[in-house]
């Protein structure tokens, strides 16, 4: 199984539970690993076959740009059932940081996968 790869992609929502933060963008950091087979765009050296980073990462960008959850736990799942509906993608893993969430800590957050590995 190969896998794709994005790391530290920063976007800014509207994430928790308390008052503050319904109000207030927070910047969260997704990372994700991607379940996929590169031999045929390895071979054919053409986007049309490779599952293309770059409109997942504008798609995420997009969606969480514009939600509203309270729990990253939430926001987590909800990614890795958008990547694997939207983009057919068997296997994810998705690693959602909300970094200032406690104070002396540089990152908290959640870590899932779903699917399975190809």
């Amino acid at each position: 199984m190969d896998r794709i790869f994005l790391r530290d992609l920063r976007v800014e929502t509207i994430i928790g539970i308390y008052d503050w933060e319904r109000e207030t963008p927070q910047t969260v950091s997704i990372d994700l690993e991607l379940a996929t087979d590169v031999a045929r765009a390895a071979q054919s050296d053409d986007i049309a076959d490779a599952l293309d980073y770059k409109q997942i990462a504008k798609r995420l960008i997009a969606f969480v740009g514009e939600s509203r959850f309270q729990l990253v736990e939430t926001l987590a799942e909800r990614i890795a059932t958008l990547l694997r509906e939207e983009f057919g993608v068997s296997w994810c893993k998705v690693t959602v940081n909300k970094g200032g969430a406690i104070r002396g800590a540089s990152a908290v957050g959640i870590e899932i996968e779903r699917g399975q590995p190809g």
